[in-house]
């Protein structure tokens, strides 16, 4: 290469060079409050859901086409708003437990299970004095002749009618004791209850 083909290299413009670009820096991530864990014991309804409650469950809302449950010496209670179409059933085993400070609410046990379907139709904006109430189930599932004879039954149906009363539910039907068997299920498409009592024990 001559002399003058190297002067004309080096005049030749040179294009600056671009600094590379920073991708633009993301969002810090919000701090999102934790939220209450739902009690293990409350079941969810899809919309047209026929729930079946095993005993220490319950469930409230509007969803459900019905919610069915089978009571020997346990206790059912069942709450229907008849104006918000708005209701829900627990099946309870027992009327009470000694609960540790910060315990979580279990439904299995009666004063429990219907503080958490206070809780629930409280964040619906109902009152519990708007609910009309049914009591089912404490038979006694004891055989004749036991010598030990717990009445766990006769203890559910007292909890049970102090629970309404304590709350000021409206208490519209009852079968309690004996000692038979009792299948309950709430329609929400007509607002009832039905219950069906099966043979002895």
């Amino acid at each position: 290469m001559s002399a003058h083909d190297r002067t004309s290299v080096l005049r030749q413009p040179v294009a600056p060079q671009r600094a590379a670009a920073v991708p633009p820096r993301a969002p810090l991530p919000t701090r999102v409050p934790p939220q209450p864990l739902k009690p293990q014991s409350m079941i969810d309804a899809r919309p047209g859901d026929h729930l079946v409650l095993m005993p220490g469950q319950l469930h409230f809302g509007k969803s459900a086409a019905t919610v069915r449950t089978l009571l020997g010496s346990c206790v059912a209670i069942t709450l229907w708003h008849p104006q918000r179409r708005l209701g829900g059933m627990c099946h309870f085993l027992l009327p009470s437990r000694r609960r540790d400070a910060g315990a979580p609410l279990e439904g299995r046990f009666g004063d429990e299970a219907v503080e958490m379907m206070v809780q629930s139709l409280t964040r619906h904006g109902t009152k519990p004095d708007e609910y009309v109430a049914h009591l089912y189930g404490g038979a006694d599932t004891m055989p004749e002749g036991a010598k030990v004879k717990l009445n766990i039954g006769e203890r559910n149906i007292e909890q049970g009618w102090t629970l309404i009363d304590k709350y000021g539910f409206q208490l519209d039907g009852v079968d309690v004791g004996d000692n038979v068997p009792r299948t309950v299920l709430l329609d929400y498409a007509l607002g009832q209850v039905d219950i069906k009592r099966s043979s002895r024990i």
